[in-house]
């Protein structure tokens, strides 16, 4: 009996024990650099928005000027590449005539969408069985990201078709989709390189540089005829 008296004097009458640590929530204007982690709870749903719709801007932002390696993998999402695939499916919509003359443009949508996710997917798993270091949304995260200057290209190329095409204004679209392409492809493998171990890299980077191929193509491709 002396052992359990023993046990049970270590605290006080009424006390069931002693909860050691902290549970604190930041109280807002907590200085950049604190050790506490930011909380959201309270935040009001204006700020969340438009902080998010910064961090994605600046996501961008590295692809266009892509300088900073990690930019991209500290904190993954896949709201930029939602964006830019559904603009992308948008545009490219209806770009082929049916034999019945009708042009809904559903299939051409689901096409484009479907190629993007499932090509990102088969990339990254390419990469991963390689021996990459990143994880699996982190590189699709990063692939999609880099489909900005494909998309600004389809943009260019869009406005180039407002007007009466000519072989001129194809190689035109050539150009101006190959120079997206380029920049994809440098933009993607300047942030996924160092995942890949040494002597696997020229393996990782052919497989991004087909699938950026492949969607640049579908950009030059497309025409209002």
């Amino acid at each position: 009996m002396s052992g359990f008296d023993t046990k049970y004097d270590m605290y006080p009458a009424g006390d069931v024990g002693v909860v050691e640590g902290e549970m604190n929530v930041p109280s807002r204007g907590v200085p950049a650099g604190d050790s506490m982690e930011f909380n959201t709870l309270d935040e009001p749903i204006k700020e969340t928005f438009l902080r998010d719709l910064r961090a994605v801007g600046n996501k961008f932002y590295h692809v266009l000027i892509p300088r900073e390696k990690t930019s991209l993998l500290k904190e993954w999402d896949l709201w930029g590449p939602l964006l830019l695939c559904t603009f992308m499916a948008t545009v490219l919509q209806g770009s082929t005539e049916r034999a019945d003359n009708s042009n809904d443009g559903g299939p051409e949508f689901a096409e484009v969408f479907v190629l993007v996710w499932i090509g990102a997917a088969i990339v990254t798993i390419n990469s991963k069985l390689l021996g990459g270091n990143i994880s699996f949304f982190q590189s699709v995260c990063v692939l999609g990201y880099c489909l900005f200057p494909i998309a600004l290209s389809l943009i260019i190329c869009r406005v180039i078709l407002f007007t009466t095409q000519n072989t001129f204004l194809f190689f035109l679209r050539l150009v101006i989709s190959m120079i997206g392409f380029a920049w994809a492809t440098f933009a993607a493998t300047k942030f996924l390189g160092d995942s890949q171990p040494e002597g696997k890299k020229g393996l990782a980077v052919f497989p991004i540089c087909l699938f950026y191929f492949i969607l640049s193509w579908l950009v030059v491709s497309h025409s209002n005829v």
